[in-house]
C-alpha cells in the first residue's frame, strides 16, 4: 500500500504579486510559487511523478524562502517514492530530515525512507543489504517516534523484515546440513534462534539445531535443545519430528524429567 503524505497539495490562497517591470527576455522567468506548487500537485495526481519532482524542485530553487519550499522538498521526495526511483527518494528524504530536523512531517519522512528500502527487499535467495537497511530506518523511526501516526504500520514491517532476514538464514543453514557441513550450518540457525527468536522461523530453526547436534553425536546438547522446542512450541510439528529422531532414552527423559534443562530459549545460550 502506498501511503500519501498528511501534507496539503493545494496551496491556501497567496496573494500574487505583480510588477509593472519590464522582464528581461534573456533572464529565465520565475511564476509565483502559487503556480509552480500547483502545477506541480497537479502532475502527481496526474501520475506524472518525474515532472511532479521537477516542479516541486523548482519550487524550492525559485522561492527558497517561501512557506511551501520546505513542503515541495519533501514532496519531490514522496514523487520520486511513487515513481520507484528509490535511491533518489532517499537521498532527497536525507537531505530532508538533515536541514528540517524539526519540521511537523520529520516523522513522514523517516517513515517514507524506510519505506523506500522496505519496498527494495528481495526474496530470501538474493543479498539482503536493503532488508538490513529497511530495518535500521523502521527502529529508528519507531524509537525516535514511539506516538507518530506511521509507527503502528512501521512495527508490523519491522516484524515482516525480521522474518525475512531469519528466512534467509534457514536458507543459509539448510543449505549447510544438506551438504555435511554441519557446524556451519549450526552456526546459521544459532543466529536465528538468538537474534530473531520472535519470528516463526524459530520452531524449525531449533528442530535443525537438534538435527545437527544429532548428527555430530552431540546426543545431550540435542535433547537440551529439544526440550526447549517442546517447551516453548508444545504443539508444533518441528517438536515432533525431533523428538523422533532422539534416542529412545533421551525421549525417555524429556517426559519424566521436565526440569532436567532449562526450558527457555535463553538458556541454550547460558554459558556452562
Amino acid at each position: 500500500m502506498r501511503y500519501f503524505p498528511l501534507i496539503a497539495l493545494s496551496l491556501l490562497a497567496l496573494a500574487a504579486c505583480s510588477s509593472d517591470s519590464k522582464e528581461d527576455p534573456n533572464l529565465q522567468v520565475e511564476k509565483p510559487v502559487e503556480v509552480l506548487y500547483n502545477s506541480a500537485a497537479d502532475a502527481l495526481d496526474a501520475k506524472q511523478y518525474e515532472e511532479a519532482s521537477r516542479l516541486f524542485n523548482e519550487v524550492e530553487r525559485q522561492h527558497p524562502y517561501s512557506q511551501w519550499a520546505t513542503k515541495a522538498q519533501l514532496m519531490s521526495a514522496y514523487a520520486a517514492y511513487q515513481d520507484d526511483r528509490y535511491d533518489e527518494a532517499i537521498l532527497a528524504l536525507d537531505r530532508f530530515i538533515e536541514l528540517h530536523p524539526g519540521a511537523d512531517d520529520i516523522d513522514y519522512a523517516f517513515y517514507l525512507k524506510a519505506l523506500s528500502y522496505y519496498e527494495q527487499i528481495s526474496d530470501v535467495a538474493r543479498d539482503q543489504a536493503l532488508t538490513k537497511y529497511a530495518l535500521e530506518a523502521l527502529d529508528t523511526l519507531i524509537l525516535r517516534f514511539p506516538d507518530s501516526d506511521y509507527t503502528r504500520d512501521a512495527k508490523i514491517k519491522r516484524d515482516l523484515t525480521l522474518d525475512h532476514l531469519a528466512g534467509k538464514e534457514m536458507e543459509i543453514g539448510r543449505y549447510y546440513l544438506n551438504r555435511k557441513q554441519t557446524n556451519a550450518a549450526i552456526n546459521r540457525f544459532r543466529t536465528v534462534i538468538k537474534d530473531y527468536q520472535t519470528t516463526t522461523h524459530t520452531p524449525e530453526a531449533l528442530h535443525r539445531l537438534v538435527e545437527g547436534y544429532m548428527l555430530l553425536g552431540l546426543k545431550a546438547e540435542a535433547a537440551r535443545v529439544a526440550a526447549v522446542l517442546g517447551h516453548n512450541f508444545p504443539g508444533s510439528s518441528w517438536y515432533q519430528d525431533s523428538y523422533a529422531i532422539l534416542d529412545p532414552e533421551l525421549r525417555e527423559q524429556l517426559v519424566k524429567d521436565k526440569s532436567f534443562v532449562d526450558r527457555t530459549i535463553e538458556g541454550l545460550f547460558k554459558p556452562d
